[in-house]
């Protein structure tokens, strides 16, 4: 159960400010954020696996992040890599909107996922479950777990509010 929260076109000063974790499938072997080898300007972990990523962000500030869509029923051991849209889109040049208009033909072939996909013409989200389509990202403070964007779930709502306070400098560490 992966968890992002991000404030978007919140504040002037930060256009985007994203906290996530990832803590699911721990048995999958993984690399820590860094700049990968084959593509020096992509910052983010690695999926050891299968070669994709849950996180990453380029030098020319393109990023994407998914989450897995929790329905162990729907699974199948024979889906693409739902980290390959990740490590696609950052290795890329459509903007995000078109990268995900035309990939959403493709997606019901993956395992359930959703994904923010951004750069600076703008934020989109997609999921494969619940027939949204394309999105682009109101300003706001979102949530997004392993189900949809923004889906009223405990953790979310309580990570939300930290994170509005946290970003409205309300929860501050004391200076030293």
């Amino acid at each position: 159960m992966c968890l992002i929260i991000l404030s978007w076109r919140t504040r002037t000063d930060f256009p985007l400010i994203l906290a996530a974790n990832r803590y699911e499938f721990y048995d999958r072997p993984s690399l820590p954020a860094d700049f990968w080898p084959d593509h020096p300007d992509i910052l983010g972990g690695r999926d050891l696996k299968e070669g994709g990523t849950w996180l990453g962000i380029t030098r020319k500030g393109r990023i994407a992040a998914l989450t897995n869509y929790r329905d162990p029923l729907s699974m199948r051991g024979n889906a693409p890599s739902r980290g390959w849209l990740v490590r696609d889109f950052l290795t890329g040049h459509d903007r995000p909107g078109d990268y995900l208009e035309r990939f959403q033909l493709e997606a019901p072939r993956y395992n359930g996922f959703s994904v923010l996909l951004g750069d600076g013409s703008g934020l989109y989200y997609l999921s494969n479950r619940g027939g949204g389509g394309v999105t682009p990202l109101a300003p706001g403070i979102h949530g997004l777990s392993n189900h949809l964007l923004d889906t009223p779930w405990p953790k979310v709502g309580k990570a939300r509010e930290r994170f509005r306070s946290a970003i409205a400098g309300k929860n501050s560490p004391p200076a030293d």
